[in-house]
């Protein structure tokens, strides 16, 4: 494996193997063989000899040390001899009881330590005020929980590397829905959560309509509201520090490919893995930035790719130990996996692609419908061999197409993957050409985008070269630069570059090809206003997106990137 300063940084930080005084004892290609053999393993249930699971472990191997393709971070650090949980994404239930409510906490906790984040659903629990029977109290509503919640993750960092993770999400129609809209207005409050508000199809009619929105718990109205009330408090307040975002909770559902087993109410903490109670689902990303031949994708190595790594992620599954029993039955029921992507802003530069551009989102399209295609046939070639995923006959799929995984691809932010991998995140455009990144808790390290500085040292005289990254580095824009083409300008535009508008459209070409959700940010300048940004959430639901972060410049400190003249960036979705 071929890493710089900056990759081995974050490498050693969180994924390489400490001895007892904590010192690293493995070097990336010991990790990747760590990983590679501890998932090929699984082959052996399936009837493999020591001799071709050998084989699988060298292909398992090789993608990763080429960094073609990276799993999610809890299967790179726990895979190996000592075993543990594998998978990044967990939701689980809440219910209306003290007794239920702190089971699921403890859960929680387990979770958290094994390296996973959760979501939650907090619309079960009963509104601020309620009368509890049997006690003549009222109950302190979700936001009172949530704080339990928060607290309690305080304390548990995640497999002892990275503090837990969960997400938040009370629907449109709650009657504590206000002060949830409102609860991270102080910076620092609820830090160990994401928000977001479920929205369905009736709000956004109700909404559009100017008409009075119902707020009721179980069947019971307690009061009404304006719904335009409450859609303007979600994006004041997203205005303010980016939170809360909104999921569209039809959408996700009209995807359920088993809604015989339940509604899905939940995702993981980053949006883009929707989930019944208790499942889990493991996540990997093909690094694009890897697949172009010449001025096109390399079709053929991609395609070769999405069939190693779903099966590689089914194998995953196999070999997973999970956190708890009704974990390992849920998702063995589905056995629901996420393929996605990273580093498409770098392939676009490298094809000399604008992101803002028709050309763009034509070959997302092209690109997502290509990997959605083959990793069907990946997940249908292990049904002939393993067996469809066990309630098949109760999905969307039967009996036309048996496949091995409810779900498929999956678009995540690949914030610390992409990192390793030295490419851009996920699907998002660059933040910066020229960068700071909190690799850990108090430590930055200056990151120059690849293709960006390839292009320099190709197109452009090493002395000039040299003064345009100084520049870069304080802040100018590559705009403003007469020395690079106006046509390379095109190319090279960061996030703040890109009108929302764009970021909306890329989002929902990857998404028309993703079983699950696709993970992205809407950047926008400090100057955005709140109607701004309320018309991006009326957008993505008419889109058919399921779900929408946005995030202004400057609205929040203490952002994993930071452009080197010190101001705070996107926060990752």
């Amino acid at each position: 494996m071929k890493v710089d300063n900056s990759q081995m940084k974050v490498l050693a930080g969180r994924y390489l193997r400490r001895d007892e005084n904590g010192n690293v004892i493995e070097t990336p290609e010991e990790m990747c063989w760590r990983v590679a053999r501890c998932v090929a393993a699984a082959e052996e249930k399936f009837g493999a000899d020591c001799k071709e699971v050998a084989e699988w472990a060298e292909r398992f191997f090789a993608v990763m040390d080429a960094l073609e393709f990276l799993p999610n971070s809890p299967t790179l650090i726990n895979c190996g001899p000592a075993g543990g949980q594998l998978a990044a994404c967990f939701v689980l239930p809440l219910a209306d009881s003290i007794e239920k409510i702190f089971s699921t906490l403890k859960y929680t906790a387990i979770i958290h330590k094994s390296g996973g984040g959760t979501g939650f659903d907090f619309s079960r629990l009963r509104p601020k005020n309620s009368p509890v029977r049997g006690t003549g109290g009222r109950a302190s509503g979700p936001v009172s929980f949530m704080r339990v919640f928060n607290a309690a993750t305080e304390e548990i960092k995640q497999g002892g590397v990275r503090r837990g993770a969960n997400i938040g999400i009370l629907r449109a129609d709650h009657p504590d829905i206000m002060e949830f809209i409102a609860c991270k207005a102080d910076e620092g409050t609820f830090r160990n959560f994401n928000l977001s508000v479920a929205a369905t199809g009736d709000f956004f009619t109700a909404v559009e309509r100017g008409s009075r929105w119902p707020l009721s718990f179980n069947g019971k109205v307690y009061r009404e509201a304006e719904a335009r009330e409450i859609f303007y408090s979600i994006a004041r307040h997203a205005h303010a520090s980016g939170e809360p975002g909104m999921l569209f909770i039809d959408s996700i559902n009209r995807a359920n490919p088993t809604p015989s087993l339940g509604q899905i109410s939940a995702t993981n903490p980053c949006g883009e893995q929707p989930l019944l109670p208790y499942e889990s689902c493991n996540l990997g990303s093909i690094n694009l930035s890897r697949l172009t031949k010449g001025t096109g994708v390399d079709w053929e190595r991609l395609g070769l790719l999405v069939q190693l790594a779903v099966r590689f992620l089914d194998d995953v599954i196999e070999v997973n130990r999970f956190p708890l029993p009704q974990i390992a039955k849920a998702t063995l029921r589905t056995r629901k996996i996420g393929l996605g992507v990273m580093g498409w802003a770098d392939m676009l530069f490298k094809l000399g692609i604008p992101y803002d551009s028709g050309a763009a989102l034509a070959l997302a399209e092209e690109v997502m419908s290509f990997i959605l295609q083959k990793a069907r046939e990946a997940s249908a070639g292990l049904a002939r061999q393993r067996g469809p995923f066990p309630s098949w006959r109760q999905s969307v799929y039967y009996p036309e197409l048996p496949l091995r995984n409810a779900t498929l691809t999956t678009i995540a932010p690949t914030g610390s993957i992409s990192a390793i991998a030295g490419t851009s995140s996920g699907i998002e455009p660059v933040y910066a050409l020229v960068y700071s990144r909190l690799v850990l808790d108090d430590e930055k390290i200056l990151v120059i985008n690849k293709p960006f500085l390839q292009y320099l040292e190709t197109e452009i005289k090493p002395e000039s070269g040299e003064n345009i990254l100084k520049k870069l580095e304080t802040g100018v824009s590559l705009q403003s630069l007469p020395a690079i083409k106006p046509e390379a300008r095109a190319v090279f535009k960061t996030a703040l570059e890109i009108a929302p508008d764009w970021h909306l459209k890329m989002q929902a070409a990857f998404q028309k090809y993703t079983d699950n959700a696709v993970s992205k940010t809407i950047n926008l300048p400090a100057n955005a206003t709140v109607d701004e940004i309320a018309s991006i959430f009326r957008k993505a639901y008419q889109l058919g997106l399921k779900g929408v972060t946005v995030y202004r410049t400057g609205s929040r400190s203490g952002q994993p990137l930071v452009p080197p003249h010190g101001c705070s960036s996107c926060r990752p979705a």
